[in-house]
């Protein structure tokens, strides 16, 4: 039997930061190895997660972070492609991008085309993909001592993600999560902006529960 290979293409909570000592959590604890585990031996979960990833935007300080830029050899290097899973925005938020959550929403689109038209990687010669807007930013971020990076005001526009998201992805045909409506932990009290321990399983048990639905064949 072939396995449907499923890429989680994210930022810095698809790669599981942990951010009460700036390591990772482990293969027992991410989501994405979670969601491996429960869907089972037919499915490959592809870990795609880049801390300070954006949708679109070229980082001034850190290079490389724009997803727009790598989504082609990505989705490439992973063909056959069953189901992209995309969660990003918290990093677009910052304050030195300059942009509010509707402009974050066009990014994703942008990136979205982009994916799409990278017809190749797609088994079934069509795109799948699904958007998971990612947790709010705790307001409390601002007060941490990652507010110095993060500039003013992401916690407000993180919190403009979810509608914004959630209508490009009905105008693009793809599917949607959001997932402050099924993570009840955190965000962690350090930076307030990082999945907990059991936010990466709330996300995991969800997710497994709703992909099988959404991969052809």
């Amino acid at each position: 039997m072939k396995k449907k290979h499923i890429v989680c293409y994210g930022d810095s909570n698809t790669h599981g930061y942990r951010a009460y000592d700036n390591g990772r959590f482990d293969e027992e604890e991410r989501w994405t190895c979670l969601l491996q585990e429960q869907l089972g031996s037919g499915y490959l979960v592809i870990e795609e997660g880049l801390s300070g990833r954006t949708t679109c935007f070229d980082d001034p300080i850190h290079e490389g972070l724009s997803g727009l830029d790598y989504i082609t050899p990505c989705l490439m290097s992973h063909e056959p492609v069953d189901l992209l899973v995309i969660m990003l925005g918290t990093n677009d938020t910052k304050e030195r991008f300059g942009s509010s959550a509707a402009c974050i929403a066009l990014g994703l689109r942008r990136l979205i085309a982009k994916a799409a038209a990278t017809t190749d990687c797609w088994r079934y010669g069509r795109e799948n993909i699904l958007v998971v807007t990612p947790q709010n930013i705790g307001r409390e971020y601002a007060a941490t001592e990652v507010a110095a990076t993060m500039g003013r005001g992401c916690a407000e526009k993180s919190e403009g993600l979810a509608k914004e998201f959630r209508r490009i992805a009905e105008v693009t045909g793809c599917y949607y999560l959001d997932a402050n409506e099924f993570i009840t932990d955190g965000p962690n009290t350090v930076d307030y902006m990082h999945l907990t321990k059991e936010g990466h399983r709330q996300l995991a048990q969800v997710l497994a529960q709703q992909i099988p639905e959404m991969i052809y064949g």
